[in-house]
C-alpha cells in the first residue's frame, strides 16, 4: 500500500522527486504555454492563468463564480483525497495565486514548489513534454461560504470603508512606478491610503533559480518597508496575479493576510475610491 502524502507548503524540488507518480499528487504547472511544450516535470497538468481570473466590471482578476472553479476543479480531478503542487516559470506569483483560489474552496491540501521549473531544472530532474489528462473521478467539494470567506479575500466595499476609517495596513506588491502614479494602469495612479510598497519580486534570488530569499531576509524588507507582521494586513496587486507571491510568502511567515483581489483594476477605475500619490503611504 502506497504511503499518504505529507508535504508542508512550502517544498523544494527534491522533495517532489521523491513521490512523482504517487496516485494522489496532482502536479499544476502555470508556465507559459510555451514552456509547457517544451518541457515541464513528468505528470504535470498545464493550467492556463485565465481559467483562475473573473471579469468584473473594472476588476479583471476577480475570484471566478462557484460553477467556473466546479468545472476547475472536475477538470484536474481535485478530489478531497489529493494534494496539489503548483508551479511556475516565473517566481511562484501564478502559483500562489492557484493556491489563493484553492484555499478559497476550502482545499488545503496544496504545496508549493520553490523555484519552480528552473529550479526542477537546475537539479537535473528528467523532464516530459507530453500532455496527461485525468478523468473525474468524484464530487469535488466548494466551502459553503465561497467565494467571500473573509480570512482570505476582502471586497471593495468592505476596504473601502476600513480605508476611510483608518488604521488599516497594506500591502503593495506593484512595482515603485507603479506605486507612486508614474505609470498608470487604470484611469488612475497611485496607491490605496494607508498602503506601504515592498515589490514582490525583491522576495526572489534570480541567482539561485528564482527560488524565494531567506525569510528573515524578507521580513527584515516588509518591516523597513513599515510593514507590522504583528497586525494584519491586506495586500494588492494589478489583477492578483504578482500577490500571489505575497499571500505565499504571508502564509510562510504566519501572517494574517487578506487579499484585494478586485486591485488597483479595480481600485483605481472606481470614480468614488481615494488614492494617494507620491511617495508617502499617506
Amino acid at each position: 500500500m502506497m504511503k499518504a502524502l505529507n508535504l508542508d507548503f512550502k517544498i523544494e524540488v527534491e522533495q517532489l522527486a521523491a513521490c512523482l507518480g504517487h496516485p494522489q499528487l496532482r502536479i499544476l504547472d502555470l508556465s507559459r504555454a510555451s514552456v509547457f511544450a517544451q518541457l515541464h516535470i513528468p505528470h504535470a497538468m498545464h493550467v492556463a492563468p485565465a481559467r483562475l481570473l473573473a471579469q468584473g466590471d473594472d476588476a479583471t482578476g476577480l475570484l471566478p463564480d462557484p460553477a467556473q472553479m466546479e468545472k476547475f476543479i472536475a477538470d484536474y480531478d481535485l478530489t478531497t483525497d489529493c494534494h496539489v503542487v503548483a508551479y511556475d516559470d516565473e517566481g511562484g506569483a501564478w502559483a500562489g495565486r492557484l493556491l489563493w483560489n484553492l484555499n478559497c474552496l476550502g482545499f488545503a491540501n496544496c504545496s508549493w514548489l520553490n523555484g519552480g521549473i528552473h529550479a526542477w531544472l537546475a537539479a537535473a530532474y528528467p523532464v516530459a513534454n507530453g500532455v496527461v489528462t485525468v478523468m473525474p473521478s468524484g464530487q469535488p467539494l466548494i466551502h459553503p461560504q465561497y467565494p467571500a470567506l473573509p480570512q482570505y479575500r476582502i471586497q471593495y466595499d468592505e476596504l473601502k470603508a476600513q480605508v476611510v476609517q483608518g488604521g488599516l495596513q497594506l500591502w503593495d506588491c506593484r512595482s515603485w512606478d507603479e506605486y507612486i502614479g508614474q505609470r498608470l494602469a487604470a484611469r488612475k495612479g497611485g496607491h490605496i491610503p494607508g498602503a506601504y510598497h515592498f515589490e514582490w519580486s525583491t522576495a526572489l534570488n534570480r541567482e539561485n533559480h528564482l527560488k524565494l530569499r531567506p525569510l528573515k531576509d524578507i521580513q527584515h524588507g516588509l518591516e523597513q518597508s513599515g510593514l507590522d507582521l504583528s497586525r494584519a494586513a491586506v495586500t494588492y496587486c494589478q489583477s492578483h496575479h504578482r500577490s500571489g507571491l505575497a499571500y505565499i510568502i504571508a502564509r510562510l511567515l504566519a501572517w494574517e493576510l487578506r487579499v484585494y483581489d478586485g486591485a488597483w483594476s479595480e481600485w483605481g477605475n472606481r470614480p468614488d475610491s481615494p488614492i494617494v500619490s507620491g511617495e508617502q503611504p499617506f
